[in-house]
C-alpha cells in the first residue's frame, strides 16, 4: 500500500490553522482510504470523511447499544451478516433494527467525536492507506472542511469553559466539595464514576455518551472545583511505557476477531 508522509504547513494570518495538511491534500485529490494518526483513524471516500475511530471515544456500536437504540445481539448479527461486505450500516437500516435517521445522527456523532481526538496535535507523521474502507459502510459523508471547522470549534469551546486540559486524559476523582455537591442530572452520573481510576474516555464508554460531551461536563465540573485530575507518578525510565500504537488497519474486516473482542468485553 502507498503511504505519504505528513508535511508541515504554517497557517496563514488570515485563515484558521490547518489541522492536517495531509488531510487537505487527500481531500483535494478525492482520495479513498484510511488516514492513520496517533490518536485515531479517519476513513475517506472520494475525498470526504465517511467514518472516524479513536481509542479515546466510544464507537458507534457503544453509542447505539448503550444508548438503547439497538440491542447488543442486533449489532453483532449485523456485523456477522454484513461486516465482510462493509455494509453494516445499510444492513441495520434494511433489517429494520435502526431507523435511517437515527443511524445517521449516531454515526455523525461518532464521526465528529473520534475526529476531534484523531486530529489532536502530534509530532508523529501520519500514514495513508489507499483503498481501505471501514466495515460500517456508507452512511453520510462529511466534507473535510466541515470536520476541521467542528474540531476547531470544539477546542475553542472547551478552552472557554476551563483552559486546563489536565482532566481530559488523566484518571479523575471528585474533590471534597464534589462528594455531596448539587449537580445537574446530566452531570451526576459523571461525578459518581469519577473514582480516581476512570478517565474521561472510560466514563464516556460506560455511559454510552460522546467523549467530547463528557469532556464538556468534566471541564465545567473542574471549573466549579468538583473534580480534579489524578496526577500520575513518573515511572522509572526502564519501565516507562512507549507510545501507544493503533492497531493496523486492514481492508478486510475479521468478523471472527470482532466476535472474540465481544466475548472478551462481555466477560469483564
Amino acid at each position: 500500500m502507498s503511504a505519504i508522509a505528513a508535511g508541515l504547513e504554517p497557517p496563514g494570518a488570515d485563515r484558521p490553522p490547518v489541522l492536517s495538511p495531509m488531510l487537505r491534500r487527500l481531500a483535494a485529490e478525492r482520495a479513498t482510504g484510511a488516514l492513520l494518526r496517533d490518536h485515531g483513524t479517519l476513513y475517506l471516500a472520494d475525498g470526504q470523511v465517511v467514518h472516524a475511530e479513536s481509542p479515546a471515544t466510544p464507537g458507534i456500536d457503544v453509542l447505539l447499544t448503550v444508548g438503547g437504540a439497538l440491542r447488543h445481539e442486533g449489532w453483532w448479527d449485523a456485523v456477522a451478516q454484513a461486516g465482510a461486505r462493509r455494509r453494516v450500516g445499510r444492513y441495520l437500516v434494511d433489517s429494520g433494527r435502526v431507523p435511517g435517521g437515527a443511524l445517521e445522527l449516531c454515526h455523525l456523532g461518532a464521526l465528529y467525536d473520534a475526529a476531534f481526538f484523531a486530529l489532536a496535535p502530534t509530532g508523529t507523521p501520519a500514514r495513508f492507506r489507499y483503498g481501505v474502507a471501514h466495515w460500517i459502510g456508507p452512511v453520510r459523508p462529511v466534507p473535510v472542511a466541515a470536520v476541521e471547522r467542528e474540531t476547531l470549534r470544539r477546542r475553542e469551546f472547551l478552552d472557554r469553559i476551563w483552559p486546563d486540559p489536565a482532566c481530559d486524559g488523566a484518571p479523575l476523582r471528585t474533590t471534597a466539595y464534589g462528594v455531596d455537591a448539587p449537580a445537574p442530572a446530566r452531570q451526576r452520573p459523571i461525578l459518581e464514576l469519577a473514582d480516581g481510576a476512570r478517565t474521561a474516555s472510560d466514563i464516556a464508554r460506560q455511559l454510552g455518551r460522546s467523549a467530547f460531551h463528557v469532556l464538556v461536563d468534566l471541564r465545567r465540573l473542574a471549573a466549579a472545583g468538583l473534580v480534579e485530575a489524578v496526577r500520575a507518578q513518573p515511572l522509572p525510565a526502564a519501565s516507562a511505557p512507549g507510545r501507544i500504537r493503533l492497531p493496523e488497519v486492514t481492508a478486510d474486516p475479521d468478523v471472527a476477531l470482532l466476535r472474540r473482542l465481544r466475548d472478551a468485553l462481555e466477560a469483564l
